[in-house]
């Protein structure tokens, strides 16, 4: 069993997200102790209104319980479990309330508690909070007879520290860019590991896709090619913040952008790229002209292509795809008129009774 948790501020979000049916496939309320309100946004609102005349400024625990599969824990084992981890929090008869949530055939149990002491108005600590989910996990796995999950805080018995578990923020990243940590993690140890020195490895990363930068909080950190922001120790396996500290120690700060500025540096690498991009196609689309015989091939090739796209564009129009470039629109325009001016032309000539027609070798034919 997976038990996390942290204090937290700002019950109108988190109500939100605990709301939200559309990442998951079933959201129950399963219950709402000690307040008045009984619907779950209420609820949060009034165990957040608590803390008013405290200094606390984080006054709800919110905890999310996740059997491990194939388990599923019955009504009787939930209550016993969510009893058992308010009891080790010091949280014992303060409100509280429980939402289910199920995707993809597992369970997540999420539980919200208020931290003030009514009777003392002052919020109960927080401190230790990562190996007391752990002792109760631990505890509820030898009750429930299912299988440990090894943590990083409590019985490690020689065990090594097994890898961190991505934050919600990191999961949400992921769904957002569709990069995921495991293969960030992959390419950045790699890079690492062929670099002699922070230099090599800046470009190693550039070579990769990504950005590095100054940290809001840590002294480094990377983007990925999405704009996603990556903990530079936490992607390099096997990595101590030390380590990495005195590895880049060598680089000069100052010439590594902050993080808005790596942005930037995204957004115009990206804008490059679709402009080579685009020129290409105009390349290729031009060189397809080239394939008649004349000139008046080439541009009949021209106006049919051109006709083509702007029913595309009409059509893109009304499904909200882009349109086309006004750059190859004014080409494949000028096209068309040139095709259109010697379509006149000769049409005029051919008309002309008293035109004489050319010989093969360029001359004129006599009249016999």
């Amino acid at each position: 069993m997976i038990i996390k948790g942290k204090s937290r501020a700002g019950p109108q979000q988190l109500a939100t997200h605990l709301g939200n049916a559309e990442k998951n496939e079933r959201v129950s309320l399963v219950e709402t102790r000690g307040t008045i309100a009984q619907d779950l946004r209420g609820a949060l609102v009034e165990m957040d209104a608590y803390a008013i005349g405290t200094k606390c400024e984080r006054s709800l625990y919110h905890a999310a319980m996740s059997p491990e599969p194939p388990h599923v824990l019955t009504p009787e084992q939930r209550t016993e479990a969510i009893d058992a981890l308010e009891k080790r929090l010091g949280l014992d008869g303060h409100a509280r309330v429980v939402v289910m949530h199920e995707k993809l055939g597992r369970q997540h149990i999420h539980i919200v508690w208020s931290r003030i002491d009514l009777a003392k108005m002052r919020s109960v600590s927080d401190s230790h909070n990562y190996r007391k989910h752990e002792e109760v996990a631990r505890d509820l796995e030898r009750r429930f007879g299912h299988d440990r999950v090894q943590g990083a805080h409590h019985e490690r018995d020689g065990v090594e520290r097994p890898d961190r578990t991505p934050s919600r923020a990191e999961l949400r990243q992921e769904e957002r860019t569709g990069i995921t940590g495991k293969r960030v993690k992959e390419e950045v140890t790699a890079a690492f590991r062929t670099s002699d020195g922070p230099e090599a490895f800046r470009a190693a990363l550039q070579e990769c896709g990504y950005t590095l930068a100054r940290g809001d909080r840590r002294d480094y950190v990377i983007l990925d090619e999405k704009g996603g922001i990556h903990s530079l120790a936490r992607r390099i396996d096997g990595m101590k913040a030390p380590e990495l500290r005195e590895f880049m120690a060598a680089l000069n700060p100052e010439s590594v952008p902050n993080i808005e500025q790596a942005r930037e540096i995204i957004a115009e690498r990206d804008r490059r790229a679709r402009e080579i991009k685009e020129s290409h196609d105009e390349a290729r689309i031009e060189a397809g002209y080239s394939h008649g015989d004349d000139y008046v091939s080439q541009t009949r090739a021209a106006l049919r292509d051109h006709r083509q796209r702007q029913r595309a564009a009409e059509e893109a129009t009304g499904s909200g795809k882009p349109e086309m470039s006004d750059a190859r629109r004014r080409r494949l325009d000028r096209l068309a008129a040139a095709s259109k001016a010697n379509d006149r032309t000769r049409d005029r000539t051919e008309d002309d009774p008293g035109r004489q027609n050319e010989a093969p070798g360029g001359g004129h034919t006599r009249s016999r």
